[in-house]
């Protein structure tokens, strides 16, 4: 939407937290916790939690509000400071708190500094490329175990799979091969 302002896009706050050695079940325990505060919250959409793979000990969340003004008020409050403090004593340090708006967030790479948002058109493009095959793909490998289900479940199955397979595999793909287009390096030589 054009007249839509920046404050009024939501907005996902991409969280990586890195776990001192032997407290995982302790960061597991509290995050818990801390997902059913958090969904409790006015303007909170959801929050994802990306678990490190065997030789790391980096979580990744994935905390998304409707609006900043949503996100600046949950992190205004005691509640959150309280939180940070909990979580801060499992931790190695402060963690590293990105945010970002609209889709931006699905064309980030994990261990690389933030950059630009690629324009909104190239964002929309990647995005249809790969929504498009997937929103085929799916219904027609889950027609014979839905057959029969009422649409609403069957079609909230389709777009579970479809966010998730945008989230953690279609978009962090097309982000890695289409990098240079979505980030180009600007030449600084002068003629």
């Amino acid at each position: 939407m054009r007249g839509e302002s920046m404050a009024d896009q939501p907005v996902t706050a991409v969280v990586r937290r890195r776990i001192k050695a032997g407290s995982e079940a302790s960061f597991e325990s509290l995050m818990r916790e801390f997902m059913m505060s958090v969904l409790r919250q006015s303007g909170h959409l959801g929050i994802n939690v990306i678990r490190p793979s065997a030789d790391s000990r980096e979580y990744t969340l994935l905390d998304r509000f409707a609006t900043e003004e949503d996100r600046r008020r949950f992190t205004a409050s005691p509640e959150y400071r309280n939180w940070m403090s909990r979580l801060r004593e499992v931790s190695e340090g402060d963690p590293e708190i990105e945010e970002m708006r609209g889709l931006a967030f699905w064309f980030t790479l994990p261990g690389r500094p933030p950059r630009k948002v690629p324009p909104r058109i190239k964002m929309a493009l990647l995005t249809f490329l790969g929504a498009y095959p997937l929103s085929i793909l799916y219904p027609k490998l889950l027609t014979p175990i839905t057959n029969g289900w009422p649409p609403w479940p069957k079609n909230a199955l389709i777009v579970a799979l479809l966010v998730v397979s945008l989230t953690w595999v279609v978009m962090p793909v097309f982000t890695r091969v289409f990098e240079k287009w979505l980030f180009p390096v600007k030449n600084s030589s002068s003629t």
